[in-house]
């Protein structure tokens, strides 16, 4: 499944294309104020984001945040703390540092992020130097009517898909349930345990509930499913020194019949979660939207009534 989905996705892995060959750019990483605090971004125009072009008053606000600095076991020591040497573009210990999209620099010993200047260095919200990683789960199923039919679209006929949405609790945007790849964790591991975690509240369950939800569930993540995205991300999140890469992956379930007995609950990060018909109208998180577009694409589902914004080979 890795090898078809990089045959559909187009996507470079330097300048980050997109299925329709667009340049992938900051825009998400170049907001302000940095989200959670009152920092204001260091303003970069857009033809100054890449790092090849030479910009010598180039001069960004330096944020870390509190809780970042505070040392959880999620989050790295500052780069000049005594003891701490990271082995940047390789797994380090428990801790992979590699980027999804190759060799990333390292200058005067920070990492250097790939997509270009955002306006701001040090880490803001994510806790490693270089890149951060996490999983995507888009769990999906074909939308029913009362007799089981596949409901299509009355404009363009297509079949519409749906996937499992959750409302984060931090931003109150509508998003995949994902989360970030634990030390030493198989990305694997981490769709499956994130969907649970948020999508069905498992951290609050019993021994008893908890096994009957992994029994149902390891038939969904353990069928064939689809690598729709792995590398960097423009995410709110990220600076010069730090910042988001994902794998986002989609399980489907055909039938409906394991999904729609699911009980979804929300959990952990998510305030609400539902299942969502999808559309291009759907706003979503940081590159969620495209994600979904791909899966949609993918399984030939309804996307948008403007035959002009589907992508062809």
């Amino acid at each position: 499944s890795h090898l078809s989905a990089h045959c559909w996705s187009h996507l470079h892995p330097v300048n980050m294309f997109n299925s329709c060959n667009v340049k992938f750019h900051h825009s998400k990483a170049l907001t302000s104020p940095y989200p959670g605090s009152h920092i204001e971004r260091s303003h970069v125009p857009e033809d100054k984001v890449d790092w090849l072009t030479e910009w010598k008053d180039y001069n960004p606000v330096e944020y870390t945040a509190k809780s970042v600095l505070a040392g959880p076991s999620w989050a790295d020591p500052q780069i000049n703390d005594e003891g701490f040497s990271p082995k940047f573009n390789e797994r380090d210990g428990e801790v992979e540092r590699k980027s999804l999209n190759g060799s990333y620099v390292v200058e005067s010993g920070r990492p250097r992020n790939p997509a270009g200047r955002t306006g701001l260095t040090g880490r803001g919200l994510l806790g490693r130097w270089g890149p951060n990683h996490a999983a995507d789960p888009v769990v999906t199923r074909w939308k029913r009517d009362g007799s089981g039919n596949k409901v299509a679209h009355p404009v363009t006929g297509k079949n519409i898909l749906q996937f499992v949405a959750i409302k984060r609790r931090d931003c109150g945007e509508w998003a995949i349930p994902g989360g970030m790849v634990d030390p030493g964790e198989k990305i694997t591991a981490t769709l499956k345990r994130e969907f649970e975690e948020e999508a069905l509240n498992s951290l609050q369950k019993s021994p008893e509930e908890k096994a009957k939800l992994e029994k149902q569930l390891q038939k969904l993540f353990s069928q064939e499913h689809l690598v729709v995205y792995r590398g960097y991300v423009d995410d709110p999140r990220n600076t010069d020194n730090a910042w988001m890469e994902t794998e986002a992956v989609n399980y489907h379930d055909e039938t409906g019949e394991t999904m729609d007995n699911l009980p979804l609950e929300a959990g952990d990060d998510a305030g609400v979660v539902k299942w969502v018909d999808i559309s291009e109208k759907l706003e979503l998180y940081a590159s969620h939207s495209y994600f979904i577009k791909l899966v949609a694409e993918k399984r030939g589902a309804h996307w948008s009534e403007d035959p002009g914004s589907e992508c062809h080979e």
